[in-house]
């Protein structure tokens, strides 16, 4: 028979520290590429991740058996080894022995911490895209179906993301409320949800980290790119540790996160900018 006088959650929860919930889900509602939605996550266990990059190849065409027992002509494709190394993020505090703090409160902050610092390590990737220059300062509807175009003209058919930068999010939304798009589903949509939505197949997000800091590109407007443009390397997703820290009659309270995303295929996207 079981010892009721055990402790566990089941009987002494007042002891648990809520930290963990808070500060994982913190994390992915703040980031837009935690969830691996936009840049594919792949798991590296050790923190080194090889992505192989294969060129095209030319294939046969057969219209009539030339010699019977004949193989069809073997290729080797190029391969480029694309190799990452995991970054750490960590952000730690210390909570005292003093009461009338909410744990789930520092978990949170420490959250948005770790996903911010993430987001923008992935925006100084983004600027490294295939850049496209715009004739004007505003960022418009004509600039980005010139982007897809480019992208497509590369080789990619396959789904497309947009990150639009918030400095440049009200001038596009400006021109899809123009009499240019007047009377559409596409403008009623944009302008009755205040979400810029799926552009020439593009599904559109918007953030305040890609500008000229993050990206170390001046006058980034707008970035679209396919999946496989970039990969993201896991260590390990956001966690959170807590340590009993005795000089300081508190505990550690440290989230971490070990990732990095790296640029696979600059082709398979376009950053579009202010003309230098």
């Amino acid at each position: 028979m079981a010892n009721s006088a055990y402790a566990s959650v089941i009987n002494t929860d007042a002891l648990v520290v809520p930290v963990k919930a808070a500060t994982v889900y913190a994390a992915h509602e703040s980031s837009l590429f935690l969830g691996g939605a936009l840049i594919p996550v792949v798991n590296a266990p050790n923190g080194v991740l090889q992505v192989p990059e294969l060129a095209n190849v030319t294939a046969t065409t057969l219209s009539a058996e030339a010699a019977p027992g004949v193989d069809v002509d073997a290729v080797l494709p190029a391969d480029t080894k694309n190799t990452i190394t995991c970054d750490l993020f960590a952000a730690r505090s210390v909570l005292r022995d003093l009461g009338n703090i909410d744990p789930q409160e520092i978990g949170r902050v420490l959250g948005n911490a770790v996903s911010t610092a993430f987001d923008k390590q992935v925006m100084s990737v983004v600027g490294t895209l295939t850049g496209q220059e715009i004739t004007s300062g505003d960022l418009d509807l004509d600039e980005i179906f010139s982007a897809v175009g480019t992208i497509r003209g590369n080789g990619e058919t396959g789904p497309l993301y947009g990150v639009v930068g918030a400095g440049s999010y009200a001038a596009l939304m400006s021109n899809i409320g123009s009499t240019s798009y007047a009377g559409g589903d596409f403008q009623s949509e944009a302008l009755r949800n205040g979400f810029v939505g799926t552009i020439a197949g593009i599904r559109c997000f918007v953030s305040s980290y890609l500008d000229a800091t993050n990206t170390g590109v001046t006058g980034a407007k707008m970035a679209i790119f396919g999946a496989d443009s970039m990969r993201i390397a896991m260590q390990k997703n956001v966690d959170i540790e807590i340590a009993r820290r005795a000089e300081a009659v508190g505990s550690d309270i440290v989230a971490s996160l070990h990732a990095k995303t790296a640029l696979i295929d600059a082709g398979r996207g376009v950053l579009i900018k202010d003309a230098a």
